[in-house]
């Protein structure tokens, strides 16, 4: 058993490798038929799943018990097998077991819950990076709180566009997820996200991330991040905005330190040069790595 439990964790880990070293440029999208979140990119993201997997711990043989019980009760006591019923009208055991037996379930779940939730609005440092995010129909502004303020919009990749933007590798640049300008944040670094709207509710969602918020007209949201995993993550927009609401998608670019900083000195002036020469070296890396490998 602890050869196989130890095969099986060595498989595991070059199954992750593999995963996140040899195909790090898509770090996180949508896959057909998932049942499971994407792969967490934060700490958040990885309590979100383990509170999951915990509370399944409780539905699975709570589900499986009441089951057991509708079957019983259709096998015992239907009416070929049992014509006279049963009058007894109360029956204190049970009636304390049913009562108190949920309470210290809902305990079990709401006490983690609690801690989630409260970690989710405590941020565990100080946010070193501030950007605005303002919801449009149908795409996104982004807004860099930095010493020489960066702005640019960010909305679906056309099919016509993919070309120009040297973004036609659909695996990495998947249709209807895919964006012009993606938001580009340094690795390890905690990062606030304003975010509002201009015009009807949104909603600013990374499921990678661990994070989602509704863009209210008039207000400003709050979250963060500290991704830990350099890639391209996608989200999209999770609150019905209109026609176009399919068509709003989020992605965000998650680079080394010195990658980033190239990039915001570049991209003040130039904004296609800097995500061109940005997504450039982010290629070589990845093919130096996968070679590597």
């Amino acid at each position: 058993m602890r050869k196989f439990l130890a095969g099986a964790k060595l498989l595991a880990s070059a199954w992750a490798a593999t995963l996140f070293t040899g195909a790090s440029a898509h770090a996180a999208q949508p896959a057909p038929w998932e049942v499971t979140f994407q792969p967490a990119a934060t700490e958040m993201m990885r309590q979100i799943a383990w509170f999951e997997h915990y509370t399944l711990w409780f539905i699975v043989p709570i589900t499986l018990f009441v089951l057991a019980l509708i079957a019983y009760c259709i096998l015992k006591f239907r009416a070929s097998v049992n014509p006279t019923p049963s009058r007894t009208s109360h029956n204190t055991l049970i009636e304390v077991i049913w009562t108190v037996g949920p309470v210290v379930v809902l305990l079990c779940l709401a006490i983690p819950s609690f801690q989630l939730l409260t970690a989710q609005y405590t941020p565990p440092e100080e946010a070193k990076l501030t950007i605005k995010a303002t919801g449009n129909q149908w795409n996104w502004d982004y807004e860099y709180q930095t010493d020489n303020t960066l702005s640019f919009n960010s909305a679906i990749l056309a099919d016509s566009d993919r070309a120009a933007a040297g973004k036609e590798d659909r695996g990495v640049y998947p249709r209807l997820l895919a964006v012009d300008n993606e938001m580009v944040v340094p690795v390890n670094t905690m990062t606030r996200v304003l975010v509002t709207a201009a015009d009807v509710i949104h909603a600013f969602a990374m499921p990678s991330f661990g994070i989602k918020t509704d863009a209210v007209p008039g207000r400003i949201n709050e979250v963060w991040f500290k991704a830990e995993k350099e890639g391209l993550y996608y989200g999209q927009c999770s609150e019905l905005c209109g026609k176009d609401h399919a068509f709003m998608p989020i992605a965000i670019r998650v680079v080394s330190d010195a990658q980033y900083k190239t990039w915001l000195a570049a991209a003040s002036s130039d904004l296609p040069g800097a995500n061109k020469a940005l997504m450039a070296e982010v290629d070589s890396k990845d093919k130096v790595a996968a070679a590597g490998n």
